[in-house]
């Protein structure tokens, strides 16, 4: 429910090629880093893994994430980025975001979706906690031009659903 007891709408769109440049000028607003062609290239062969969020149709928010693949063919997620524009934070835009990604994992058996933070980014931290992700690795100097330069590795083994037998 919104202010004044109104639905909001918070809508998902696929980021395709006459999109782009509307994820491009969110990271632009979000992240102290500037992204290179090879993170657009992940983020669109993604398909599905990455969104771009609308609340009352508005872009405000974006998941990007890149499939790979682990010794032995399993696939895991990489979520790039995910982000909200500050005036719309704490409205369930990111809440939605990552669940339609966690719901994508289960859908199609990916058992593993990881991220980097960085140390000083507790609201990152907290946020990722609550949907039952750890910090499973810290890697030091892991930024080049920002600081603190080190990060964490934050982690979530997602459940498969039990098949009937």
């Amino acid at each position: 429910m919104g202010a004044g007891g109104r639905e909001v709408s918070i809508s998902l769109d696929g980021v395709r090629d006459k999109n782009l440049m509307q994820l491009k000028k969110l990271n632009t607003a979000l992240f102290p880093v500037r992204y290179n062609d090879k993170y657009y290239a992940d983020a669109l062969a993604s398909g599905e893994f990455t969104k771009l969020a609308y609340y009352c149709d508005i872009c405000v928010g974006s998941i990007a994430c890149r499939l790979e693949k682990k010794e032995g063919g399993a696939v895991r997620v990489y979520i790039m980025t995910l982000g909200v524009l500050a005036p719309y934070r704490g409205l369930g835009v990111g809440t939605k975001l990552l669940n339609h990604v966690l719901d994508l994992c289960m859908k199609q058996n990916i058992g593993e979706v990881y991220l980097h933070v960085q140390t000083n980014n507790e609201d990152a931290i907290k946020f990722y906690k609550k949907f039952g992700f750890e910090i499973t690795e810290t890697i030091h100097n892991y930024y080049t031009n920002i600081t603190p330069p080190d990060c964490y590795v934050v982690t979530k083994f997602v459940a498969q659903p039990q098949t009937k037998k």
